[in-house]
């Protein structure tokens, strides 16, 4: 991408969702098959360290349970929880990514409830469900996330637990570099202004939010949440596969993902 291609501005709500869903949209053949084979088919994994849910059992207990999916993509999450023994539904805000999780329930017959919708507007009722969760859905794509905790937390359930993975945000200092560039500090981590990708015109076509883990933390009390665990998983031994700016030199040393684990009171 041309260095001109690429800035950090703040952007307004409409050029967000726009330019995300238009991203993911036409970048959904590509991930799928650059990605795929890592993510399964019917299979939950948290982060490109490679941590799954069978193993860490953020999610709790979820058999019979009703589970959101957000920002499902193709789905293998809602998928895996359907084999589970949960009740799932996946939701994304792109066609292109849900094209995909359609073509893979008739290819592995597991098939759960597909929706397209805004994170920022959920289309359920309040208490609907007994867990929500998403793995680098939806939260970095928003321009709102305080919001999206809101809307979280109206469709739970008291007690309901809502887990969300993050590129972890110490990250947003380096280069997006899986090599040695990307081992030295050129940004600011207090600077909030989003990452975005433009064209020539200067409109923005993909744009990532930036938090620090006070502001997460923030979003989560300010929306009724309790914070039970933030997991920051450690880069396994054997896992030499690069994944964007994730890569075995860099997540040796420092941590590249966020994983929040919260839960909704069960008493106000």
């Amino acid at each position: 991408m041309d260095d001109d291609r690429v800035t950090r501005r703040r952007v307004g709500a409409t050029e967000v969702r726009r330019a995300n869903r238009g991203w993911w949209d036409a970048d959904a053949d590509d991930y799928q098959a650059e990605h795929g084979a890592f993510l399964g088919e019917v299979d939950f994994v948290w982060c490109p360290e490679g941590l799954r849910e069978a193993d860490a059992r953020l999610l709790g207990e979820v058999t019979g349970r009703r589970i959101l999916e957000l920002g499902s993509g193709a789905a293998a999450a809602a998928r895996w929880l359907a084999g589970q023994g949960a009740r799932p539904v996946a939701l994304d805000l792109s066609a292109g990514m849900l094209r995909h999780a359609t073509a893979a329930a008739a290819r592995t017959g597991v098939r759960v409830p597909l929706v397209q919708a805004d994170a920022l507007a959920l289309p359920f009722a309040d208490a609907a469900f007994d867990t929500v969760c998403t793995a680098f859905g939806a939260i970095p794509f928003v321009d709102d996330s305080a919001a999206v905790m809101r809307e979280v937390a109206r469709v739970l359930r008291p007690g309901g637990r809502w887990v969300f993975s993050v590129t972890h945000p110490m990250r947003w200092i380096f280069l997006d570099d899986p090599g040695q560039g990307g081992l030295t500090a050129v940004h600011s981590y207090f600077d909030r202004s989003p990452y975005v990708e433009q064209d020539e015109h200067g409109v923005a076509t993909y744009v990532e939010q930036h938090r620090t883990l006070g502001d997460r933390v923030r979003e989560l009390v300010g929306a009724g949440f309790r914070l039970l665990d933030l997991v920051e998983p450690e880069w396994p031994e054997g896992h030499e596969e690069i994944w964007g700016q994730w890569s075995p030199l860099r997540g040796r040393l420092f941590p590249g993902t966020a994983i929040f684990v919260a839960e909704k009171p069960a008493h106000g």
